[in-house]
């Protein structure tokens, strides 16, 4: 079951601790003074200051010649996908990668490209031989091969420069331009301690989602050469992804990159911490990367374990069985970490 589906318990509206997403954090008070000082405009005819100021910024901080601020990750990768490549062109990414497994197919139904999956390596990695050899010859049974997509972090792993540039050369090698999924593009940053151009660099387009753990209300960024950034708002704009005083969410937006990226750190350290108590409690198989924590339950209890921690005011995902992933966040400070620790140690001891 997907990491998506539904809950049994407390609604998450209640809880005291929700572990379910990164994507549950809410505006805090700065930037809901940030958001209400915004001066706004119409960002469709490109006069809207905040969000002009918010793909300025970011186009700078990524060393890009341009940057568009679109409603969610998947209409950024979307349109990233779409702005490389034409209809019937293939598009080589990781079998586990959010692009072709929690996208629904968007790019093959609505831009007719060819999504051609690869297995991802344990840490998260494609191995370049792997993209080579999905890459097709020039030949009219086949489709042409146009664009390696790659994601940092993947299920939390940060993957290191090395092996970024290692799989950006061999696409590059073999003709392809190089799309990043970076949806928790600084928790890679702050886990790999790279600059945000480093990690940029390898890349010729890199998407960048807001709404996650730098604590946006929504939005993300496309940034990449000023070509293929006018070609993707063109396809935002046929998405549907063209918004009015789109400052309202650009002004937060350039909040938290003042306020809220250094400090994911804390994130990062508060899941080594749950880790290791779930490792203390002998209950199951654990691993922890970045601010993700994944606890397969030994006992197969993963409803049972739901709802007491729901009766504890703490909301965790996942399926009736196989892993539970568990998201830390700014929301999660340790008054409601120690809140989960103790309903985990209240469940198993």
């Amino acid at each position: 079951m997907s990491h998506y589906a539904g809950l049994a318990g407390a609604a998450g509206g209640g809880a005291l601790c929700d572990l379910r997403s990164d994507t549950l954090t809410r505006p805090d008070a700065g930037m809901m003074r940030a958001i209400q000082a915004a001066e706004l405009g119409d960002d469709v005819y490109g006069e809207d200051p905040a969000v002009n100021r918010l793909e300025a910024v970011l186009a700078e901080r990524l060393d890009k010649e341009a940057a568009l601020f679109l409603p969610s990750g998947t209409m950024s990768n979307l349109a990233g996908l779409l702005a490389h490549c034409q209809r019937g062109e293939e598009v080589i990414l990781g079998a586990g990668y959010h692009v072709y497994a929690y996208e629904a197919a968007g790019a093959s139904v609505l831009g007719g490209l060819s999504l051609c999956p690869v297995p991802v390596r344990d840490d998260g990695a494609l191995d370049p031989e792997v993209i080579a050899g999905a890459v097709k010859a020039d030949d009219s049974h086949l489709a042409v091969s146009r664009l390696l997509s790659l994601e940092n972090t993947h299920n939390g792993l940060a993957v290191p420069l090395a092996d970024m540039a290692a799989a950006a050369a061999a696409g590059r090698t073999a003709g392809l331009a190089v799309h990043l999924d970076g949806a928790r593009f600084f928790n890679a940053t702050v886990a790999l301690g790279c600059s945000e151009a480093e990690l940029a660099g390898l890349m010729d387009t890199v998407s960048i989602c807001l709404s996650k753990g730098l604590g946006t209300p929504a939005g993300s960024v496309l940034a990449g050469p000023a070509d293929l950034i006018a070609k993707a708002r063109r396809w935002r704009k046929m998405l549907g992804g063209g918004m009015r005083q789109a400052g309202v969410l650009a002004a937060a937006a350039l909040y938290a990159l003042e306020h809220n990226v250094a400090r994911l750190a804390q994130d990062h350290d508060r899941a080594a911490e749950l880790a290791d108590v779930l490792r203390g409690l002998g209950a199951g198989e654990v691993s922890q990367a970045t601010n993700m924590v994944f606890f397969t339950p030994g006992d197969g209890r993963n409803d049972a374990l739901r709802m007491h921690l729901a009766s504890e005011g703490v909301v965790i995902g996942g399926g009736s069985s196989g892993a539970i992933r568990m998201v830390l966040h700014k929301d999660v400070d340790n008054g409601p970490l120690d809140r989960a620790v103790q309903g985990l140690k209240s469940f198993y001891c």
